[in-house]
């Protein structure tokens, strides 16, 4: 009784809280396609920041930790992650020795009282370059430990360092999750991708700060150290550009030392999850890839029982996270489909309702810029994530913010997931501004070849594609875009509600400025069935077409609830 009165309450709030503010949800849709250009007052991109910038430089000495960073391990338990020692890059390199070191964490529910100790792992990577006139490099020790024992819901302070030298960080705190249930959420999870060392990076992230998440997604794309050369110097929006005689896709590692720093005043004390993206892959000459990825993060890999960084899940309350991989085999014969098929079997959607997937390369994306890049992994997931019912899909690479109408095999599908692309933290790659479906803009076939995989581009059979390669206008599918920089936040309200918001990096930065909002709704009793009776039920209910939320439906809706309300007291 009580959780019923609770979940009618929530619901009535909701629903009063978006009619005052006019706050549209997904059941308002499908929506008309909307574009707002890009601004002309604005720059498409901003200039890397410099090594000696303040927040990339070192502030420590010998073996002290720096690039302090949390990740979730499991609902009570965290990943706390650091390096210690000096990276060294030149044509000849010496290894640190990871032992030397010693990897502690000391942590408490009281400052300055520690009344846990726990040691973990360290680490080293190289990054080697066999060529004439490109430079080598080895990292610090990469320490990580996990803290286990943890209370949902509570503050803790920590160390971290080896206490024999002595060399341990200053004080730290973090404040744990929820653990998974249908009441419970993060209060804020803030979503972010492609991001890079900018200037246009610094207001993502400052702006992000005051957003103060309790969970940061990052969806690939992280340091953009591989626009560079090995030798340093200014990185280049076009690598293949400014550099065509490169022979190989060199990186320059010390960004990535930058970046930890830049992070750490944000995920030392809020855990970040990751996904690889394709400026991760960062090949050598001996095969080696994605050695940055792999080394420098911690993951709940075997927590999840995928024992590889490169996809993984986890739970944040009551939302169930898949990370998907999209440039190793994600084909129905491979690894990551077979872990991926039991990771959904498992799940329990009474404990955690809300399931939402991330991976780097979006499936749905009407910008030029890698249009239908990624349709090979669309066509081997898709059903599978369909017949699941994912919520809420986030994805970056293309450099711009993009949010779908539920669809589903390029259809709109009211179970289909809300797809939305958040590419657009501020890397040096500049915004991307162009639309597939604008006169002259239409890629060819040829353009967009992903780093992994095959081809499988659509020419498309119906609808207002049907015979072409691209749309001749903004496809339905596509509920709103806009060309600029920028994070989302999500605030998950209950079991059926979830608040997105979008801000964009030019705006002065409150509450009221927003670049996109809405609310997305679950109507789990509308899709628990086949498809194509789920369909038809919904669109005969409450799905698409529906009566605006606030007119008169509105007002029914909300009569409805407070009766059942009264009815409970």
């Amino acid at each position: 009784m009580e959780g019923r009165l609770l979940k009618s309450l929530t619901m009535m709030m909701v629903i009063l809280m978006s009619a005052s503010a006019k706050i549209p949800t997904t059941m308002d849709g499908p929506f008309n396609p909307e574009t707002r250009k890009f601004d002309p007052s604005l720059r498409r991109g901003s200039d890397d920041l410099p090594m000696n910038h303040t927040r990339l430089k070192k502030n420590v000495t010998s073996n002290f930790p720096e690039q302090i960073a949390l990740a979730l391990s499991t609902p009570n338990s965290m990943w706390v992650s650091w390096i210690t020692g000096d990276a060294q890059i030149g044509k000849n390199v010496t290894p640190l020795d990871p032992s030397s070191v010693a990897s502690e964490v000391w942590y408490g529910k009281k400052s300055g009282v520690y009344s846990k100790k726990r040691h973990g792992v360290s680490v080293i990577y190289n990054q080697l370059y066999p060529f004439k006139g490109l430079l080598n490099y080895t990292s610090g020790i990469i320490h990580h430990v996990k803290i286990d024992g943890l209370v949902p819901g509570t503050t803790y302070y920590y160390k971290c360092g080896d206490s024999s030298i002595p060399a341990m960080s200053d004080e730290r705190l973090f404040k744990t999750l929820p653990l998974p249930s249908p009441n419970a959420y993060p209060s804020r999870i803030g979503v972010v991708g492609d991001l890079g060392l900018t200037s246009n990076t610094t207001t993502t992230i400052d702006h992000l700060i005051q957003n103060d998440p309790s969970l940061v997604v990052m969806v690939g794309d992280l340091s953009y150290a591989n626009q560079y050369l090995t030798t340093g110097g200014d990185g280049a929006s076009c690598f293949s550009c400014a550099f065509p005689d490169a022979p190989i896709r060199e990186t320059y590692q010390p960004r990535w030392d930058g970046w930890g720093r830049f992070m750490e005043p944000l995920i030392s004390r809020v855990p970040m999850m990751i996904i690889e993206g394709n400026h991760e892959i960062e090949p050598q000459a001996s095969g080696v890839t994605f050695e940055s990825y792999l080394k420098r993060f911690a993951v709940p890999s075997k927590e999840s029982r995928s024992n590889t960084n490169f996809y993984y899940s986890f739970d944040a309350g009551g939302i169930h996270f898949i990370m998907l991989g999209a440039y190793i085999d994600y084909n129905k014969t491979g690894a990551q489909y077979s872990w991926l098929q039991n990771d959904l079997r498992k799940l329990n959607r009474s404990v955690t309702p809300w399931l939402v997937a991330t991976w780097h390369s979006p499936w749905y994306n009407s910008y030029s810029s890698h249009y239908q890049e990624f349709e090979c992994m669309r066509l081997e997931m898709e059903e599978l994530l369909y017949e699941y019912h994912v919520d809420i899909v986030f994805s970056g690479h293309v450099h711009a913010y993009e949010r779908m109408n539920r669809v589903y095999n390029y259809s709109l599908d009211p179970c289909g997931p809300v797809y939305i692309t958040i590419g657009d933290g501020g890397n040096i790659e500049k915004v991307d501004v162009e639309f597939a479906d604008e006169p002259g803009k239409c890629p060819s076939p040829s353009d967009n070849i992903p780093e992994f995989g095959g081809v499988c581009h659509t020419n498309f059979t119906s609808g207002p594609a049907k015979g072409k390669f691209c749309w001749d206008k903004q496809p339905e599918w596509s509920a709103f875009r806009e060309s600029s920089f920028g994070h989302g936040i999500l605030e998950v309200v209950n079991s059926t509600y979830a608040l997105w918001t979008w801000h964009r990096n030019q705006d002065i930065y409150k509450e009221n400025d927003i670049g996109d909002q809405i609310y997305i709704v679950r109507q789990p009793e509308l899709c628990s069935v086949s498809p194509q009776l789920s369909q038809t039920k919904q669109s005969d209910a409450t799905g698409f077409g529906v009566h605006d939320l606030h007119g008169s439906s509105s007002c029914f809706l909300i009569f409805v609830i407070a009766f059942t309300w009264l009815h409970f007291l």
